[in-house]
């Protein structure tokens, strides 16, 4: 019985700490120009909903706020300018690389 005990206790730990671990929180994405429909994207293993002007994954890993993300994202909706999260945000230099990849023509929404 104690075993049993001792292993639920391992595996309520572990669920409690690798949540932590895999989470980063929220980031927000700025787009230079605002698209013509919501849409969801897959970028550095995070999903983005995007809509108008902004993109946020709420739930988005660590490995998400980086330039290579930024590009994959970009790549899907167009040149960004700003992308951060809780912690930390890209720099300039960062968002220059990201929007080498930036979609050209993505269909924006009428201002």
């Amino acid at each position: 019985m104690k075993l049993q005990s001792l292993a639920a206790v391992a595996a309520l730990t572990t669920c409690l700490f690798a949540g932590s671990a895999f989470a980063d929180g929220r980031i927000a994405v700025a787009l230079e120009a605002p698209l013509a429909a919501k849409t969801k994207v897959v970028a550095g293993g995070a999903v983005f909903v995007c809509d108008g002007a902004e993109c946020v994954s709420t739930a988005a890993p660590s490995r998400a706020l980086t330039a290579m993300a930024c590009k994959a994202l970009a790549k899907e909706v167009g040149r960004v300018s700003a992308f951060g999260g809780e912690t930390k945000s890209l720099d300039a230099d960062d968002l220059t690389r990201c929007n080498v990849s930036a979609k050209a023509g993505v269909q924006t929404a009428e201002k």
